[in-house]
């Protein structure tokens, strides 16, 4: 079986290519660096991360830019010999403006070298680049139209003002008129454009209703490039946003891909949402639910008829379990030495092509230098990994840590972003000297006002091994000394931790990790050495 999502944590707006034998996802990290994952695979179960393109600052540079922001919705294609990654790096998503700025780099394999970008326009996100059967190569995007009424987290249907599409040339640039050639249903949010050319058909597929519960994909077709495009007799090809009850939910953005046999496949987001008490998947409505694992990235089979692309079993909801010779492993625990002068591969940290700022590899431990405040847009130093399961045991150990102010902090967090966390931390306390804390940040909010669960808990010198449980709903912090794992401070809400938590699902969308973390607010840059981290798969 292949089993959804196959692309398990933060993982959204999957755009699928196939070379030769080999099938490639591109994911968006939003403001997590190195910018946009790339997966790969051979049989559609199992997949590797390969490549994170985006990591240095001739690429990338995301200092400032806002939760949420980032990396949006890349697209990955071959031809010409060539990989091409098309990006947007979003500056500002508040208010009525989004800037978004459209980038095209390339490289001869996934794994690079991959070419200074290439600017194209910023009139809207979500690019794609379109390599027609003749040569020509077509840039597509969403207008925005700050006019439109959308606040922040409140889209509105005037904003997404239609698909653009105009011809560009690798020396050349953009050249030619640009057309908008595709308004949208009546569904509205209309964004995400990938086109599909067979039979003598251009398909257009196009992700609506936002990324919140009404999410779908949305199929149209025209004999031109330029349309007039129709839709597809069903509208949308996935959604769940009438499938309250299924596991799956938030269904849509995806690409079509076809095998070499000649199936065809269709990616799509999606999230496993719980509700507060942590049930999983029994939700009495749309709207209700937490998806502390983010946006994952799902794949099913589909069939052509009548001219049209129709899901395998003529249900636009996804399946869980699709029948495939492949299958994938159950999963395993992922422990860390830090015995390497290279980060392993699952983590990344936040915004600066200027890793060596935040953090420094010895080959016997990672060090965290303590820059800025946890939460900072500019330069933390926090290196985590994505929770990928939604009950899970992480665990490390603060090898060398010697605070002398309570501006000082260093240990082990849950974080979405600046607003949503949950922190143990070593520290020093006056009257008390190096103790542990635990800072939360409990939801979307201007004034990110931190809380605190526990008072000072003085700690002895020495190294101290620190870790969280997650169950779903709850996470507890545990830490130890010499002895026996012992609990600390109260159960924690970890359905705060959520693309939900604060201010909803359009609020905010990325995902959970779980991590290390430092800070030095006296400008000092206090050093935290961690000698181990691991990551213990609980279930779903």
């Amino acid at each position: 079986m292949i089993r959804n999502p196959i692309l398990p944590g933060f993982n959204p707006d999957p755009s699928i290519c196939r070379v030769g034998q080999s099938f490639y996802i591109a994911t968006s990290t939003f403001e997590w660096y190195p910018g946009v994952q790339i997966h790969r695979s051979t049989d559609l179960a199992n997949w590797a991360l390969c490549a994170r393109p985006l990591d240095r600052a001739a690429l990338l540079d995301m200092r400032g830019n806002p939760d949420s922001g980032g990396i949006w919705a890349p697209c990955l294609s071959f031809a010409d010999g060539q990989f091409w990654l098309v990006y947007t790096d979003v500056k500002r998503n508040t208010g009525n403006f989004k800037d978004a700025h459209n980038y095209i780099t390339r490289a001869p394999s996934i794994e690079g070298p991959w070419s200074d970008p290439v600017y194209v326009n910023s009139s809207g996100f979500d690019p794609s680049l379109f390599h027609d059967t003749d040569g020509r190569k077509w840039f597509l995007n969403m207008q925005w139209n700050h006019r439109g009424g959308s606040v922040g987290g409140h889209p509105v249907h005037p904003a997404f003002d239609g698909i653009l599409c105009q011809e560009w040339h690798p020396e050349h640039g953009l050249t030619g008129p640009v057309t908008n050639i595709f308004p949208g249903s009546a569904h509205g949010l209309t964004e995400a454009p990938h086109l599909f050319r067979r039979d003598g058909w251009y398909y257009l597929t196009v992700a609506e209703g936002g990324t919140g519960y009404g999410h779908a994909v949305t199929m149209a077709r025209s004999r031109e490039l330029l349309g007039p495009y129709e839709l597809h007799p069903d509208t949308h090809l996935f959604t769940a946003r009438d499938a309250p009850g299924s596991a799956l939910q938030r269904v849509g953005h995806g690409q079509i891909v076809e095998t070499e046999e000649g199936e065809t496949w269709h990616t799509f987001l999606c999230s496993r949402p719980i509700d507060a008490d942590g049930t999983r998947s029994h939700l009495s409505g749309r709207g209700r639910g937490f998806s502390p694992l983010g946006r994952e990235t799902g794949i099913e089979r589909c069939v052509w008829r009548d001219g049209w692309l129709w899901p395998e079993t003529g249900d636009p909801v996804p399946r869980i379990q699709i029948p495939a010779p492949a299958e994938p492993p159950a999963p395993q625990p992922v422990i860390r030495r830090f015995d390497s002068t290279i980060l392993p591969p699952e983590f990344q940290w936040l915004r600066t092509p200027h890793p060596d700022r935040i953090f420094t590899l010895t080959g016997e431990a990672l060090q965290l230098i303590g820059r800025e405040s946890i939460g900072s847009w500019f330069e933390q130093a926090l290196v985590a990994r994505r929770q990928e399961h939604l009950a899970y045991r992480a665990e490390t150990t603060l090898q060398d840590f010697t605070p002398d102010s309570y501006q000082q902090a260093a240990g082990l967090v849950t974080y979405y972003n600046r607003h949503k966390f949950h922190y143990l931390a070593v520290t020093h306390e006056p009257g008390l000297g190096r103790a542990l804390t635990i800072l939360s940040c409990l939801g979307d909010a201007v004034d990110a006002r931190l809380s605190f669960a526990i008072d000072p808990m003085p700690i002895a010198d020495g190294p101290v091994d620190l870790a969280v449980r997650t169950d779903h709903a709850t996470q507890r912090f545990l830490w130890r000394q010499g002895g026996d794992w012992q609990e600390i401070g109260p159960p924690l809400d970890a359905t705060l931790l959520s693309d939900e938590g604060g201010l909803g699902e359009h609020g905010s969308f990325t995902g959970n990790f779980v991590g290390m973390a430092a800070h030095d607010v006296t400008g000092q840059g206090r050093r935290a050495t961690f000698t181990r981290f691991a990551y213990l798969p609980g279930g779903d």
